[in-house]
Parts: structure tokens; C-alpha cells; sequence
């Protein structure tokens, strides 16, 4: 009859305060043991008293977590002999091949496998928290419509509805949602579209992401313009295109730029904010917006229409949508509720010609297979009753009044460092320097004076030094407040 195996149960064991019940948590580290080879097949464990002992726990704890492991096959208890590791078949573990019991209790800190890793994909992670943090054109979310928001989603739930929606479903997103989404996009943008038109998305990232996937190939050529949405060049090379860039002036994306290129080279995709271009924050003018779309009719590239905060104009109405003139299907066309509502949400879509959404509900349903349709419900039932368009008319004015206040301060606190031009729309503000500033350096002094200036706003290089500063997540005093360290951190 063999002996026990000594085992040091203070290096493996340890219980840690959990909802698991203790007998599952000495199950699971036992059976960790096993698996990894430091209890050898057929090695014969201490009795129950024993063990009971040593750990400090009551012995039917103990029983409780042996009669685990037996039900799953690990231990074979043989009566008035004892219990016993499972004899495993197979490839035989080795003394030498055996872990050290010490490192039972972590998780491999790297792959054992090799696997390809992108630096395409990298970028600053805000990690850092405090009262004041500049963002590009983030809304606040002390205005959102939360209690609305909440009571429709609860009443959802509390509806026969609920049973369906919660169940699988191959159609991505709801038809009454995409029937609403569609009469209010035909309201606000004049988009003739039904709701065959419409693919609901996590966000505008998703349908870029999406779109890419579908309609790229290795090696495409997207055209951006010369400062473009950091994020949208990410996935345009993740999809292994080629990126080129035009000028971008006062009045958007440089027609004569891309006409030129594209008599030099056959384009796919052109990639345009033209409500406000990111990050400049121009507004494409009509004049460029027909003879943009009369550019992609003759040299047929697709124009992606990323109209990312369009909800927000203050000046005068906005100019609709590239989409909305669009009688060729050139055009795809982008937009979310996430500034308009919160972006946590993450509610957006995707319009395009049905067979065009047809080919990527097939991707989206592979990676998303139908988003949150309890949401959906809920965000269509607010469309229908008008309540978002109230929110958006309501909170248009509170950011047309923080537009003014930090404009204003930018005039009179940055007069000799910065230019800039008062935005008609948008969150955010572009500025360039007058005179030479070391922008890390100021986000470095920023940081300890409690202003968190992310380094994605920052744009420097030999020609350029520029910032693009959100001021919708700010009311009236953290405008004062975050403008006047701004200011002493350019030293």
C-alpha cells in the first residue's frame, strides 16, 4: 500500500474571499494540481481528517470537495484503502516535466504558441482619471436622457416583448427599431431610405470595421484627408489597404487634389467626415459635395460617409448628407446615437443599398449576432414618441452657449498663441499654434496640475502643431477652469 503524498498544502491552496463556496475552491486547486502533473497519476492523497486539519476547515468541506472530484473523474476512492489520483493514459508525466507546486496559483504570463501581434492596432489607452480631462468632442454625460432612457428600457422588460427579443434572433436589430431610425434619419438628414436600408452596429468603429471587412481588399487604395480619424486609418491598414492622402483646407477635402489622383490611380474608397472633417473640423462645402459624388459616379470608388456629430450645428441648418444626393449607390453612409445620447450606448448604424446591408449583416452577425434588441426597442419607441428629438433641440443650446464661453476664452487667454476658427457645429474646437509650443510637454504640466490632456488630441510635426479640444463634456465653470491651466502649462 503506498503512502500518502506529501503535499504542501500552504503553497497550493488558498482561499480567497469569494461567493465560491470554499469546498469548490479546494475542488478546483486540487484538481489544477492534477492537471498540471504536480500530483502524480495514482498518487494517494492524505485522509480527509488530515487534510481537514492542515487547511484549518471543517472536515465535511473537505468530504464535499473529494466528492467533486470524484464526480468528475479525477480521484478514484478505493474503500479501507484510500483515495487515489486518477491513473492517467497516455503520454506519462515525467518527475522532471513536473511544475513547482508555487507556480500552481498563476496563470502563464505568455503564449506557449506563436501568433502574429500589430502595431496598426495600438493606441493610447486613457488610463488616467481626474475632475478635469479634455476630450475630442465627447458630449457630458450629465445631460443624457438616462431616467428616459431607463424607464422605456424597463417597461420593455416588463413586456410580453421582452420574451422575444431576449431569444436568439438572425435578423441584426429589430425592424420597428429600423423602421423609426429610418423616418428619422429621412427627418433630419433627408435620407429617402426604409428600414432595408439600415444594419444597427455597436458604434461608428464597428461600421467602419464592418464595411472594411466586406468591401476591401489587400492593397485597395483608401483616401483620407491629410489629417484623418487616427481610428479609421487603424482599420482601413488592418484591412491591408493602402492609404493616400489630399489636402484639406476652410472648406473641406480638396476636389482638385482628388481629381488628380484619381487620374493617376484607381481608387476604392474615400473616406469623408464632411459635417465637420475630423479633426479640423472644416465643413465640406455644396460645391465639393457634388463634385464629389460626381467623382465617384466616373472613376467608381465608394464614398464612406462617417457622420459622426451631426446632430450638433449651431450657426445655421446643416448641410445634408452626401447620402441624401446620392442616386448612383455610391455612397455608405455612418452614424451613431453615441454623442447624441452617451457613448456607452454604443447604438449606431449603417445605411447603404439593401444588397449591400444584406452582405454585412452576414459579417455582423458572425461577431455581434444581433446587439441589444431590448435597446433597440427601447431607443425606437423613444424616436416614435419624439423624446430624442427633444433631448437633441434641448441640449443644442446648452452646447451652442459652451461653444461661445470657450471660444471666447480662447480669444482672450490664448490671442498670441493659438488661432483658430469658431466651429458652425461639432464638441470640439481645432487650433493651431501661432508660435512654437512643446505640446507634450504641456500635456506632461497639464497633468500636474489635475488636467488630463490625452495625447491622441496632440498634433505635432515639423509643419504642424495643433490640438483638437472637446469642450461638450464641460459646463461653464470647468471651461474657466481647464482653459486657465491649459494656459499655464504652455510655458
Amino acid at each position: 500500500m503506498s503512502s500518502p503524498v506529501n503535499i504542501p498544502l500552504e503553497s497550493i491552496i488558498r482561499f480567497e474571499p469569494s461567493s465560491t463556496p470554499i469546498y469548490l475552491q479546494l475542488s478546483r486547486q486540487l484538481i489544477n494540481a492534477i492537471q498540471r502533473g504536480a500530483l502524480a497519476p495514482g498518487a494517494r492523497l492524505p485522509g480527509t481528517r488530515k487534510l481537514a486539519e492542515a487547511l484549518k476547515i471543517h472536515r465535511k468541506t473537505v468530504i464535499s470537495a473529494l466528492n467533486e472530484l470524484e464526480a468528475q473523474g479525477w480521484i478514484v476512492v478505493k474503500p479501507n484503502v484510500g483515495t487515489f489520483v486518477i491513473e492517467q493514459t497516455g503520454t506519462i508525466i515525467t518527475p522532471s516535466q513536473r511544475q513547482d507546486l508555487t507556480t500552481l496559483a498563476h496563470y502563464p504570463a505568455r503564449a506557449g504558441f506563436s501568433f502574429s501581434s500589430s502595431n496598426l492596432l495600438d493606441r493610447p489607452l486613457n488610463t488616467v482619471h481626474t475632475d478635469l480631462q479634455f476630450t475630442d468632442g465627447q458630449p457630458d454625460l450629465r445631460l443624457a436622457p438616462l431616467e428616459k432612457i431607463s424607464r422605456t428600457y424597463r417597461s420593455v422588460m416588463n413586456r410580453g416583448i421582452a420574451k422575444r427579443l431576449l431569444n436568439y434572433s438572425y435578423v441584426p436589430g429589430t425592424p420597428y427599431y429600423r423602421k423609426h431610425l429610418a423616418r428619422y434619419l429621412n427627418d433630419t438628414r433627408g435620407l429617402p431610405i426604409r428600414a432595408e436600408n439600415i444594419l444597427t452596429t455597436r458604434g461608428i468603429q464597428m461600421g467602419i470595421y464592418l464595411t472594411s471587412m466586406l468591401l476591401l481588399q489587400p492593397d485597395d487604395i483608401v483616401v483620407v484627408g491629410s489629417t484623418s480619424h487616427y481610428v479609421g486609418n487603424m482599420i482601413f491598414q488592418q484591412a491591408r489597404a493602402q492609404i493616400l492622402t489630399v489636402p484639406v483646407d476652410e472648406n473641406g477635402l480638396s476636389v482638385e487634389a482628388l481629381r488628380e489622383l484619381c487620374q493617376r490611380r484607381k481608387i476604392r474608397m474615400l473616406y469623408l467626415t464632411p459635417h465637420h472633417h475630423y479633426p479640423t473640423t472644416v465643413t465640406l462645402n455644396a460645391e465639393r459635395r457634388i463634385e464629389i459624388l460626381r467623382l465617384a459616379k466616373e472613376y467608381g470608388f465608394i464614398i464612406l460617409e462617417d457622420d459622426h456629430d451631426y446632430d450638433f450645428h449651431f450657426d445655421s441648418s446643416p448641410l445634408l448628407p452626401l447620402a441624401s444626393a446620392d442616386t448612383d449607390g455610391m455612397v455608405v453612409y455612418i452614424g451613431s446615437f453615441c454623442k447624441a445620447l452617451a457613448p456607452g450606448l454604443r447604438q449606431g448604424y449603417i445605411v447603404a443599398p439593401e444588397n449591400v446591408i444584406h452582405e454585412l449583416a452576414k459579417l455582423r452577425r458572425i461577431i455581434d449576432r444581433q446587439g441589444d434588441l431590448i435597446m433597440e426597442q427601447a431607443l425606437g419607441e423613444l424616436l416614435e414618441e419624439g423624446e430624442i428629438q427633444r433631448h437633441l433641440k434641448k441640449v443644442q443650446k446648452i452646447y451652442h452657449q459652451r461653444r461661445d464661453l470657450f471660444c471666447q476664452e480662447l480669444k482672450t487667454h490664448f490671442n498670441s498663441l493659438l488661432q483658430f476658427t469658431q466651429p458652425s457645429g461639432g464638441l470640439a474646437v481645432w487650433m493651431e499654434g501661432i508660435v512654437p509650443i512643446n505640446l507634450l510637454r504641456t500635456s506632461k504640466n497639464c497633468e500636474k496640475m489635475g488636467l488630463h490632456l490625452p495625447h491622441t488630441l496632440l498634433f505635432q510635426t515639423r509643419k504642424l502643431t495643433a490640438l483638437r479640444l472637446g469642450f461638450g463634456n464641460f459646463n461653464e465653470k470647468e471651461i474657466v477652469s481647464a482653459l486657465t491651466i491649459l494656459r499655464k502649462a504652455m510655458v
